[in-house]
Protein backbone atom coordinates (compact mmCIF):
# COMPACT_ATOMS: atom_id res chain seq x y z
CA UNK A 1 0.00 0.00 0.00
CA UNK A 2 1.29 3.06 -1.22
CA UNK A 3 0.65 6.26 0.98
CA UNK A 4 -1.11 8.54 -1.21
CA UNK A 5 0.48 11.62 -3.06
CA UNK A 6 -0.16 15.04 -2.74
CA UNK A 7 -1.51 17.34 -5.29
CA UNK A 8 1.01 19.62 -7.36
CA UNK A 9 1.23 23.64 -5.51
CA UNK A 10 3.74 26.43 -6.52
CA UNK A 11 5.73 26.31 -3.62
CA UNK A 12 5.65 22.90 -2.03
CA UNK A 13 5.86 23.02 1.79
CA UNK A 14 7.62 21.14 4.50
CA UNK A 15 5.14 17.93 4.60
CA UNK A 16 3.58 17.54 8.22
CA UNK A 17 1.92 13.87 7.77
CA UNK A 18 2.09 11.65 10.74
CA UNK A 19 4.34 8.88 10.68
CA UNK A 20 2.18 5.48 10.44
CA UNK A 21 1.57 4.10 13.02
CA UNK A 22 3.10 0.30 12.35
CA UNK A 23 5.95 2.40 11.96
CA UNK A 24 7.35 2.17 15.41
CA UNK A 25 11.12 2.95 16.15
CA UNK A 26 11.79 -0.08 17.98
CA UNK A 27 9.97 -2.79 16.57
CA UNK A 28 12.31 -4.85 14.85
CA UNK A 29 12.54 -5.31 11.22
CA UNK A 30 10.60 -8.76 10.84
CA UNK A 31 7.36 -7.85 12.48
CA UNK A 32 6.59 -5.51 9.17
CA UNK A 33 3.80 -6.93 7.44
CA UNK A 34 4.82 -7.20 3.63
CA UNK A 35 2.21 -3.73 2.68
CA UNK A 36 4.24 -1.72 4.78
CA UNK A 37 7.39 -3.19 3.52
CA UNK A 38 6.57 -2.53 -0.14
CA UNK A 39 5.28 0.92 0.50
CA UNK A 40 6.94 3.86 -0.39
CA UNK A 41 6.59 6.33 2.55
CA UNK A 42 6.55 10.03 3.35
CA UNK A 43 9.11 11.46 5.47
CA UNK A 44 7.88 14.86 7.31
CA UNK A 45 9.75 18.00 7.75
CA UNK A 46 12.63 17.07 5.21
CA UNK A 47 13.02 20.57 4.47
CA UNK A 48 15.36 22.43 6.78
CA UNK A 49 15.10 26.09 4.66
CA UNK A 50 17.87 28.11 7.11
CA UNK A 51 16.08 31.43 8.38
CA UNK A 52 19.49 33.37 9.13
CA UNK A 53 20.80 34.44 5.84
CA UNK A 54 24.24 34.63 7.07
CA UNK A 55 24.40 30.53 7.20
CA UNK A 56 23.66 30.51 3.92
CA UNK A 57 25.45 33.51 2.24
CA UNK A 58 27.83 31.52 0.58
CA UNK A 59 25.61 29.69 -1.70
CA UNK A 60 26.12 31.81 -4.92
CA UNK A 61 23.17 30.14 -6.54
CA UNK A 62 20.81 27.70 -6.27
CA UNK A 63 19.69 25.67 -9.51
CA UNK A 64 17.94 22.62 -8.25
CA UNK A 65 14.61 21.02 -6.79
CA UNK A 66 15.00 17.62 -5.92
CA UNK A 67 13.20 14.94 -4.83
CA UNK A 68 15.12 12.54 -1.99
CA UNK A 69 14.73 8.75 -2.09
CA UNK A 70 15.74 6.48 0.78
CA UNK A 71 15.88 2.36 0.83
CA UNK A 72 15.71 1.42 4.55
CA UNK A 73 17.28 -1.60 4.93
CA UNK A 74 18.50 -2.15 8.86
CA UNK A 75 17.51 -0.24 12.28
CA UNK A 76 14.81 1.48 13.29
CA UNK A 77 12.38 4.11 11.78
CA UNK A 78 14.61 7.01 13.85
CA UNK A 79 17.72 5.89 11.91
CA UNK A 80 16.38 5.58 8.56
CA UNK A 81 14.76 9.25 8.93
CA UNK A 82 18.02 10.89 10.58
CA UNK A 83 19.91 9.81 7.30
CA UNK A 84 17.05 10.82 4.93
CA UNK A 85 16.98 13.98 6.87
CA UNK A 86 21.23 14.36 6.50
CA UNK A 87 20.66 13.99 3.06
CA UNK A 88 19.00 17.14 3.28
CA UNK A 89 21.02 19.03 4.50
CA UNK A 90 23.62 17.93 2.30
CA UNK A 91 21.23 18.79 -1.01
CA UNK A 92 20.70 22.18 0.59
CA UNK A 93 24.37 22.76 1.33
CA UNK A 94 25.03 21.89 -2.36
CA UNK A 95 23.05 24.36 -3.16
CA UNK A 96 19.28 22.66 -3.70
CA UNK A 97 15.93 23.08 -3.20
CA UNK A 98 14.37 19.74 -1.06
CA UNK A 99 10.94 19.26 -2.15
CA UNK A 100 9.77 15.86 -0.68
CA UNK A 101 11.49 13.17 0.23
CA UNK A 102 10.24 9.44 0.44
CA UNK A 103 11.46 5.73 1.70
CA UNK A 104 10.88 2.85 1.13
CA UNK A 105 11.56 -0.50 3.38
CA UNK A 106 13.36 -3.79 1.46
CA UNK A 107 15.88 -6.29 2.24
CA UNK A 108 18.16 -4.70 0.46
CA UNK A 109 18.54 -2.08 -2.26
CA UNK A 110 16.76 -3.41 -5.93
CA UNK A 111 19.71 -4.60 -8.36
CA UNK A 112 18.35 -3.18 -11.39
CA UNK A 113 17.04 0.19 -10.04
CA UNK A 114 17.72 0.66 -6.38
CA UNK A 115 13.73 0.87 -5.77
CA UNK A 116 12.21 -1.71 -8.11
CA UNK A 117 10.71 -0.84 -11.52
CA UNK A 118 7.44 0.18 -9.70
CA UNK A 119 8.39 2.11 -7.28
CA UNK A 120 10.44 3.99 -9.53
CA UNK A 121 7.60 4.39 -11.41
CA UNK A 122 5.75 6.35 -7.97
CA UNK A 123 8.91 8.39 -7.62
CA UNK A 124 8.42 9.44 -11.56
CA UNK A 125 5.06 10.87 -10.47
CA UNK A 126 6.16 12.52 -7.54
CA UNK A 127 8.63 14.27 -9.90
CA UNK A 128 5.76 15.29 -12.18
CA UNK A 129 3.52 16.48 -9.04
CA UNK A 130 6.56 18.58 -7.96
CA UNK A 131 8.33 19.84 -10.84
CA UNK A 132 11.62 18.83 -9.77
CA UNK A 133 14.68 18.51 -11.94
CA UNK A 134 16.62 15.87 -9.85
CA UNK A 135 16.47 12.59 -7.75
CA UNK A 136 18.98 12.05 -5.17
CA UNK A 137 19.31 8.40 -3.62
CA UNK A 138 20.67 8.23 -0.24
CA UNK A 139 22.88 5.49 -1.15
CA UNK A 140 25.62 4.72 -3.82
CA UNK A 141 24.32 3.71 -6.86
CA UNK A 142 26.02 1.39 -9.64
CA UNK A 143 26.25 2.34 -13.17
CA UNK A 144 23.47 0.51 -14.18
CA UNK A 145 21.62 1.61 -11.30
CA UNK A 146 21.97 4.95 -12.30
CA UNK A 147 21.15 4.59 -15.62
CA UNK A 148 18.02 2.06 -15.21
CA UNK A 149 16.61 4.63 -12.66
CA UNK A 150 16.86 7.80 -14.93
CA UNK A 151 15.35 6.33 -18.19
CA UNK A 152 12.23 5.67 -15.44
CA UNK A 153 11.81 9.21 -13.55
CA UNK A 154 12.99 10.84 -16.53
CA UNK A 155 14.86 13.00 -15.36
CA UNK A 156 18.76 13.78 -13.56
CA UNK A 157 19.65 11.12 -10.75
CA UNK A 158 22.72 11.75 -8.36
CA UNK A 159 23.39 9.13 -5.53
CA UNK A 160 24.62 10.42 -1.83
CA UNK A 161 28.58 10.12 -3.58
CA UNK A 162 28.31 12.38 -6.12
CA UNK A 163 26.50 14.56 -3.67
CA UNK A 164 29.15 14.88 -1.37
CA UNK A 165 31.94 15.14 -3.71
CA UNK A 166 29.72 17.85 -5.48
CA UNK A 167 29.65 19.90 -1.84
CA UNK A 168 34.07 19.08 -1.76
CA UNK A 169 34.33 20.90 -5.18
CA UNK A 170 32.44 23.80 -4.04
CA UNK A 171 34.15 24.08 -0.82
CA UNK A 172 37.73 23.32 -1.77
CA UNK A 173 40.12 26.41 -1.41
CA UNK A 174 43.72 25.26 -1.51
CA UNK A 175 45.64 24.13 -4.26
CA UNK A 176 45.91 20.42 -2.20
CA UNK A 177 42.35 20.27 -1.44
CA UNK A 178 40.98 21.35 -4.54
CA UNK A 179 43.57 18.48 -6.50
CA UNK A 180 41.93 16.03 -3.89
CA UNK A 181 38.48 16.35 -4.36
CA UNK A 182 39.03 16.38 -8.58
CA UNK A 183 40.97 13.08 -8.01
CA UNK A 184 37.62 11.90 -5.96
CA UNK A 185 35.30 12.62 -8.48
CA UNK A 186 37.54 11.68 -11.68
CA UNK A 187 37.53 8.21 -9.11
CA UNK A 188 33.86 8.25 -9.44
CA UNK A 189 33.35 9.05 -12.80
CA UNK A 190 35.53 6.89 -14.86
CA UNK A 191 33.14 3.74 -14.41
CA UNK A 192 30.28 5.70 -14.94
CA UNK A 193 31.17 6.88 -18.42
CA UNK A 194 28.01 6.85 -20.65
CA UNK A 195 26.51 8.04 -23.57
CA UNK A 196 24.23 7.64 -26.32
CA UNK A 197 23.85 7.29 -30.45
CA UNK A 198 26.21 8.51 -32.77
CA UNK A 199 27.67 10.82 -30.87
CA UNK A 200 29.30 8.53 -28.63
CA UNK A 201 31.10 7.01 -31.72
CA UNK A 202 33.55 7.97 -33.78
CA UNK A 203 34.84 4.71 -35.69
CA UNK A 204 33.26 4.75 -38.95
CA UNK A 205 35.53 2.00 -40.37
CA UNK A 206 33.96 -0.12 -43.78
CA UNK A 207 30.56 0.38 -44.75
CA UNK A 208 29.57 2.28 -42.16
CA UNK A 209 25.38 3.01 -41.90
CA UNK A 210 24.84 5.66 -44.64
CA UNK A 211 27.34 4.10 -47.19
CA UNK A 212 30.05 6.95 -45.84
CA UNK A 213 33.02 4.70 -46.80
CA UNK A 214 36.35 5.68 -47.37
CA UNK A 215 37.29 9.57 -45.37
CA UNK A 216 34.90 8.90 -43.21
CA UNK A 217 36.99 6.41 -41.31
CA UNK A 218 37.47 7.68 -37.43
CA UNK A 219 40.65 7.31 -35.45
CA UNK A 220 39.41 3.78 -34.36
CA UNK A 221 38.28 4.61 -30.80
CA UNK A 222 35.17 5.60 -29.29
CA UNK A 223 34.14 8.51 -27.69
CA UNK A 224 33.74 6.75 -24.32
CA UNK A 225 37.48 4.92 -24.67
CA UNK A 226 38.59 9.02 -25.39
CA UNK A 227 37.09 10.34 -22.57
CA UNK A 228 38.44 7.04 -20.22
CA UNK A 229 42.04 7.37 -21.25
CA UNK A 230 42.03 11.34 -20.54
CA UNK A 231 40.61 10.61 -17.30
CA UNK A 232 42.61 7.90 -16.53
CA UNK A 233 45.81 10.37 -17.55
CA UNK A 234 44.65 12.76 -15.55
CA UNK A 235 44.21 10.55 -12.18
CA UNK A 236 47.84 9.59 -12.26
CA UNK A 237 48.79 13.58 -12.72
CA UNK A 238 46.85 14.37 -10.01
CA UNK A 239 48.47 11.44 -7.93
CA UNK A 240 51.70 13.00 -8.23
CA UNK A 241 50.85 16.45 -7.74
CA UNK A 242 49.76 14.78 -4.31
CA UNK A 243 52.48 12.63 -3.85
CA UNK A 244 54.52 16.24 -3.75
CA UNK A 245 52.02 18.05 -1.94
CA UNK A 246 52.03 15.06 0.66
CA UNK A 247 56.10 14.68 0.59
CA UNK A 248 55.99 18.55 2.17
CA UNK A 249 53.20 17.60 4.73
CA UNK A 250 55.52 15.35 5.80
CA UNK A 251 58.36 17.44 6.06
CA UNK A 252 56.61 19.68 8.44
CA UNK A 253 55.75 16.75 10.44
CA UNK A 254 59.02 15.49 10.70
CA UNK A 255 60.20 18.95 11.92
CA UNK A 256 57.65 18.95 14.82
CA UNK A 257 58.70 15.63 15.55
CA UNK A 258 62.11 16.69 15.50
CA UNK A 259 61.35 19.46 18.05
CA UNK A 260 59.61 17.46 20.11
CA UNK A 261 56.33 19.36 20.19
CA UNK A 262 53.52 17.64 20.62
CA UNK A 263 50.25 17.21 17.93
CA UNK A 264 46.86 17.64 18.98
CA UNK A 265 43.98 16.76 15.74
CA UNK A 266 40.56 17.97 15.68
CA UNK A 267 38.80 15.18 14.46
CA UNK A 268 34.91 14.44 13.88
CA UNK A 269 31.51 14.77 12.04
CA UNK A 270 30.98 17.44 9.69
CA UNK A 271 29.35 20.68 11.40
CA UNK A 272 30.30 19.49 14.72
CA UNK A 273 32.04 22.84 15.57
CA UNK A 274 35.96 22.18 15.35
CA UNK A 275 36.92 24.86 13.79
CA UNK A 276 34.56 26.95 16.20
CA UNK A 277 37.13 25.31 19.03
CA UNK A 278 40.40 25.68 17.21
CA UNK A 279 39.41 29.53 17.53
CA UNK A 280 38.59 29.01 21.17
CA UNK A 281 41.53 27.54 21.87
CA UNK A 282 44.42 29.14 19.33
CA UNK A 283 42.51 32.67 18.31
CA UNK A 284 43.25 31.36 14.76
CA UNK A 285 40.55 33.50 13.38
CA UNK A 286 39.89 30.39 10.74
CA UNK A 287 36.03 30.28 8.87
CA UNK A 288 33.36 29.25 10.91
CA UNK A 289 29.75 28.57 9.17
CA UNK A 290 26.87 26.48 10.22
CA UNK A 291 27.39 24.44 6.78
CA UNK A 292 28.60 20.61 6.39
CA UNK A 293 31.99 20.44 5.49
CA UNK A 294 32.67 24.01 5.61
CA UNK A 295 36.29 23.24 6.51
CA UNK A 296 38.02 21.25 3.91
CA UNK A 297 41.53 22.84 4.04
CA UNK A 298 43.50 21.58 7.34
CA UNK A 299 44.78 24.67 9.63
CA UNK A 300 47.46 23.69 12.04
CA UNK A 301 48.05 26.49 14.90
CA UNK A 302 50.46 26.89 18.08
CA UNK A 303 49.01 26.49 21.36
CA UNK A 304 49.84 26.12 24.64
CA UNK A 305 48.88 24.04 27.71
CA UNK A 306 47.93 25.82 31.14
CA UNK A 307 51.41 25.08 32.87
CA UNK A 308 53.43 26.13 29.26
CA UNK A 309 54.15 23.98 27.19
CA UNK A 310 53.86 24.04 23.85
CA UNK A 311 52.07 21.64 21.14
CA UNK A 312 50.44 21.83 17.85
CA UNK A 313 46.63 21.54 16.84
CA UNK A 314 45.35 21.18 13.77
CA UNK A 315 41.71 21.36 12.58
CA UNK A 316 41.01 18.24 10.03
CA UNK A 317 37.92 17.82 7.33
CA UNK A 318 34.70 16.96 8.84
CA UNK A 319 33.72 12.74 8.12
CA UNK A 320 29.64 11.78 7.09
CA UNK A 321 27.99 8.42 7.14
CA UNK A 322 29.24 6.73 4.48
CA UNK A 323 32.15 8.76 3.44
CA UNK A 324 32.60 8.12 -0.22
CA UNK A 325 35.98 5.93 -0.40
CA UNK A 326 36.81 7.46 -2.83
CA UNK A 327 37.65 11.13 -0.38
CA UNK A 328 38.91 8.66 2.09
CA UNK A 329 41.88 7.58 -0.65
CA UNK A 330 41.82 11.12 -1.74
CA UNK A 331 42.29 12.98 1.64
CA UNK A 332 44.90 10.29 2.43
CA UNK A 333 47.86 12.77 2.92
CA UNK A 334 45.75 15.05 5.08
CA UNK A 335 44.27 12.40 7.25
CA UNK A 336 47.83 11.15 8.17
CA UNK A 337 47.92 14.27 10.81
CA UNK A 338 45.10 12.48 12.06
CA UNK A 339 46.90 8.88 12.46
CA UNK A 340 50.64 10.79 13.46
CA UNK A 341 49.39 12.67 16.07
CA UNK A 342 49.82 12.52 19.73
CA UNK A 343 46.16 12.71 20.54
CA UNK A 344 42.54 12.87 19.33
CA UNK A 345 40.31 15.60 20.44
CA UNK A 346 36.71 13.91 18.71
CA UNK A 347 34.57 16.78 18.51
CA UNK A 348 30.82 15.54 18.71
CA UNK A 349 27.76 17.67 18.70
CA UNK A 350 25.74 17.18 21.89
CA UNK A 351 22.78 19.20 19.62
CA UNK A 352 22.16 16.42 17.22
CA UNK A 353 19.62 13.77 17.03
CA UNK A 354 22.33 11.03 17.31
CA UNK A 355 25.07 11.99 18.43
CA UNK A 356 25.75 8.08 19.15
CA UNK A 357 25.77 7.57 15.42
CA UNK A 358 28.36 9.82 14.81
CA UNK A 359 30.71 9.14 17.37
CA UNK A 360 30.15 5.02 15.84
CA UNK A 361 30.87 6.97 12.09
CA UNK A 362 33.90 8.65 12.92
CA UNK A 363 35.44 5.84 14.69
CA UNK A 364 34.90 3.75 11.32
CA UNK A 365 36.58 6.79 9.34
CA UNK A 366 39.36 6.55 11.99
CA UNK A 367 39.51 2.77 11.14
CA UNK A 368 40.53 3.36 7.45
CA UNK A 369 43.08 5.72 8.22
CA UNK A 370 45.19 3.43 11.09
CA UNK A 371 44.18 6.47 13.97
CA UNK A 372 42.41 3.84 15.86
CA UNK A 373 45.58 3.59 17.88
CA UNK A 374 46.33 7.42 18.85
CA UNK A 375 44.78 8.57 22.27
CA UNK A 376 41.01 9.74 22.10
CA UNK A 377 39.77 12.10 23.94
CA UNK A 378 35.65 12.72 23.40
CA UNK A 379 34.77 16.51 23.21
CA UNK A 380 31.19 16.78 23.62
CA UNK A 381 30.41 20.36 21.80
CA UNK A 382 27.03 22.57 21.84
CA UNK A 383 25.78 21.81 24.88
CA UNK A 384 23.98 25.35 24.97
CA UNK A 385 21.73 23.97 22.44
CA UNK A 386 21.93 20.40 23.66
CA UNK A 387 18.79 18.61 24.97
CA UNK A 388 19.77 17.63 28.92
CA UNK A 389 18.81 13.79 27.92
CA UNK A 390 21.04 13.40 25.58
CA UNK A 391 24.08 14.78 27.54
CA UNK A 392 23.07 12.17 30.40
CA UNK A 393 22.71 9.17 28.17
CA UNK A 394 26.74 10.89 26.62
CA UNK A 395 27.67 11.35 30.06
CA UNK A 396 26.75 7.57 30.75
CA UNK A 397 28.45 6.47 27.57
CA UNK A 398 32.09 8.39 27.69
CA UNK A 399 32.40 8.89 31.68
CA UNK A 400 36.03 11.02 30.51
CA UNK A 401 34.22 13.26 28.02
CA UNK A 402 34.44 16.55 27.97
CA UNK A 403 31.45 18.79 27.69
CA UNK A 404 32.01 21.85 26.27
CA UNK A 405 30.08 25.05 24.33
CA UNK A 406 32.54 26.87 21.61
CA UNK A 407 29.71 29.54 21.48
CA UNK A 408 29.96 30.49 24.87
CA UNK A 409 33.29 29.66 26.23
CA UNK A 410 31.63 27.29 28.55
CA UNK A 411 33.81 24.18 29.70
CA UNK A 412 36.83 25.42 27.39
CA UNK A 413 39.27 25.40 30.62
CA UNK A 414 38.35 22.13 31.79
CA UNK A 415 38.91 20.89 27.99
CA UNK A 416 42.53 22.60 28.14
CA UNK A 417 42.87 21.32 31.40
CA UNK A 418 42.21 17.56 30.55
CA UNK A 419 44.45 18.05 27.15
CA UNK A 420 47.51 19.16 29.28
CA UNK A 421 47.11 15.98 31.74
CA UNK A 422 47.12 13.57 28.22
CA UNK A 423 49.91 14.91 26.32
CA UNK A 424 52.92 13.23 26.59
CA UNK A 425 55.29 14.15 28.69
CA UNK A 426 59.25 14.47 28.44
CA UNK A 427 61.18 11.51 29.55
CA UNK A 428 64.44 13.08 31.07
CA UNK A 429 64.44 15.66 34.39
CA UNK A 430 67.53 17.54 34.55
CA UNK A 431 68.85 20.07 37.00
CA UNK A 432 71.01 22.33 35.82
CA UNK A 433 72.29 25.97 36.21
CA UNK A 434 72.36 27.94 32.26
CA UNK A 435 73.98 30.95 31.96
CA UNK A 436 72.76 33.89 30.99
CA UNK A 437 74.01 34.02 27.90
CA UNK A 438 72.51 30.71 26.91
CA UNK A 439 69.31 32.14 27.32
CA UNK A 440 67.75 30.16 23.95
CA UNK A 441 68.25 27.11 26.04
CA UNK A 442 65.91 28.07 29.01
CA UNK A 443 63.63 29.21 26.38
CA UNK A 444 62.77 25.88 24.97
CA UNK A 445 63.05 24.18 28.20
CA UNK A 446 59.72 26.30 28.51
CA UNK A 447 58.41 26.10 25.20
CA UNK A 448 58.94 21.76 25.11
CA UNK A 449 59.52 20.44 27.93
CA UNK A 450 57.61 20.76 31.96
CA UNK A 451 59.45 23.47 34.35
CA UNK A 452 59.79 21.63 37.84
CA UNK A 453 61.19 24.78 40.02
CA UNK A 454 63.12 27.70 38.35
CA UNK A 455 65.62 30.23 40.27
CA UNK A 456 67.45 32.43 38.79
CA UNK A 457 71.10 33.50 40.74
CA UNK A 458 74.31 35.64 39.93
CA UNK A 459 75.44 32.80 37.92
CA UNK A 460 72.56 31.83 35.87
CA UNK A 461 69.14 30.43 35.75
CA UNK A 462 68.72 27.60 38.06
CA UNK A 463 66.42 25.18 36.60
CA UNK A 464 64.67 21.30 37.58
CA UNK A 465 62.87 20.45 34.76
CA UNK A 466 61.65 17.58 32.49
CA UNK A 467 62.79 17.60 28.89
CA UNK A 468 63.25 15.59 25.69
CA UNK A 469 66.51 13.27 25.32
CA UNK A 470 67.52 15.92 22.47
CA UNK A 471 67.17 18.70 25.29
CA UNK A 472 68.96 17.06 27.82
CA UNK A 473 72.04 16.50 25.51
CA UNK A 474 72.32 20.43 24.98
CA UNK A 475 71.79 20.96 28.79
CA UNK A 476 74.48 18.43 30.02
CA UNK A 477 77.12 20.76 30.25
CA UNK A 478 75.14 22.66 32.56
CA UNK A 479 74.37 19.75 35.32
CA UNK A 480 74.20 21.50 38.72
CA UNK A 481 75.52 19.28 41.55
Amino acid sequence: MTQPLHEPSPRPEPVETDLVEAYEPDQPYESFDLEDRQALRRVPGLATELEDVTEVEYRQLRLERVVLVGVWTSGTVTDAENSLTELARLAETAGSEVLEGVMQRRDRPDPATYLGSGKAKEVRDIVVSTGADTVVCDGELSPGQLRKLEEIVKVKVIDRTALILDIFAQHARSREGKAQVELAQLQYMLPRLRGWGESMSRQAGGRVAGGGGIGTRGPGETKIETDRRRINTKIAKLRRQLGELGATRAVQRQERVRNEVPSVVLAGYTNAGKSSLLNRLTDAGVLVEDALFATLDPTVRRSQTPDGREYTLADTVGFVRHLPHQLVEAFRSTLEEVADSDLILHVVDGSDADPEGQISAVREVLGQIDALHVPELLVVNKIDAADPDTLTRLRGLAPDAVFVSARTGRGIDQLAAAVEARLPRPAVEVHVLVPYERGDLVSRVHATGEVLAEEHTGDGTLLTARVSGDLAGALSAYAAG
